[in-house]
């Protein structure tokens, strides 16, 4: 696999390189080749340069930060559907019970909500599997698309409590046992807001956009168990459109959860980072000895992890081997400095020399195209 170092930021940062890279590292280092080589003195003395660092990168180290963060994902998925679960069976007791349209839509909301948990779920089962010659990035980008998953199921469920609403308004309806179905509704805004809190922590501690938005929609039915505990409150006031004037509001409500897990799911899917990030990756490069420039720096999100590609200037007159050093160094800095960043491809631009043309000057016309 080119250069995936799967460092997840415990500094795991595998040094049997394989390296990727674009200033020399565009090769695999034969730092097992059965004969001597200047390449192989070159990688064993990197290798023991690590050894005398005060932070582990051993191959353990390095896999089982990332395997946490999956299985730290799972956890939380195969938690908040039990939760979940148990929660939409209650109520459906009470559905039965009561004939609540309202609650009847809450538990359908709470039961699709439990069952986002199979694309995600999916999607870290995926995320695991190793780069192929046809996906040689991985299969990180699964999560992405779940995460658009979730945001249409959070749309679904925005257009489904408007038109229960609006059905309410048309064609008021007496609740049966309002004190069972007011006590229904807590239990539900109690499950949802618990599992809501969890993924969001979750989500966010090991950098996952899908399980946040998962953790919004959670929220979102939280918020419509509430929207049917005060309309039981209406009804038992002999209010029988306080139900369905509330569902209108907390659609409302729903629509502007959606807007915002649209919003940072689009961002995801189009490779948006966080500027500091790049602020925070620029000034580790640097601060690299033999480094004199930055030159184009990218960073993208792939799954809950971050690949990095980057051009530095280097003394022109140095070696190839020189600047693969510096290159290493680069690479090294940038793996320590941002969190989650996982492998980095380092490419080195000789600084111009006066009268010199631009070395890149026989690509210019494909940048064009």
């Amino acid at each position: 696999m080119s250069e995936r170092h799967d460092h997840e930021h415990g500094h795991e940062h595998q040094h049997q390189h394989q390296h990727g890279h674009h200033h020399e590292h565009a090769h695999e280092h034969p730092h097992h080749a059965p004969s001597p080589s200047p390449s192989r003195s070159l990688g064993l003395r990197h290798r023991i340069a690590h050894l005398l660092t005060p932070h582990s990168h051993e191959a353990a180290d390095k896999l089982d930060p990332a395997l946490e963060s999956s299985a730290r994902g799972m956890r939380a998925l195969w938690l908040s559907l039990a939760v979940l679960g148990v929660t939409a069976v209650a109520q459906a007791v009470v559905v039965v019970l009561s004939g609540s349209v309202a609650l009847l839509g809450d538990t359908v909301h709470n039961a699709a909500d439990a069952l986002t948990a199979v694309p995600l779920g999916i999607a870290f089962v995926l995320g695991r599997r190793a780069a192929t010659r046809r996906f040689t990035y991985g299969y990180g980008r699964a999560e992405d698309l779940a995460g658009i998953a979730i945001v249409l199921t959070i749309a679904a469920s925005a257009a489904f409590a408007g038109w229960t609403a609006v059905e309410r308004l048309l064609d008021p309806r007496p609740v049966h046992h309002i004190g069972a179905v007011a006590v229904a509704a807590l239990v539900g805004f109690a499950g949802n807001e618990w599992v809501a809190r969890y993924r969001i922590r979750v989500g966010r501690s090991i950098g996952s956009a899908a399980l946040v938005a998962d953790g919004l929609h959670a929220r979102t039915d939280g918020f419509t168990s509430l929207a049917v505990l005060l309309g039981a409150g209406g009804s038992a006031l002999g209010w029988q459109l306080a139900d369905p004037v509330v569902g209108l509001a907390i659609t409302a409500a729903i629509a502007l959860v959606l807007r915002d897990a649209a919003r940072e799911v689009f961002r995801r899917v189009m490779d948006a980072v966080d500027p500091a990030l790049v602020d925070r990756a620029e000034r580790a490069l640097r601060e690299v000895e033999g480094v004199r420039g930055v030159g184009e720096l990218r960073l993208r999100w792939i799954g809950h992890r971050l690949r990095a590609e980057v051009a530095v200037v280097v003394d022109g007159q140095v070696t190839v081997r020189q600047a693969h050093g510096i290159a290493v160094d680069a690479e090294h800095a940038l793996l320590h400095a941002v969190p989650r960043l996982t492998a980095a491809l380092v490419h080195a631009d000789p600084a111009p020399a006066p009268g010199e043309d631009d070395p890149h000057l026989a690509l210019a016309h494909h940048g064009m195209a």
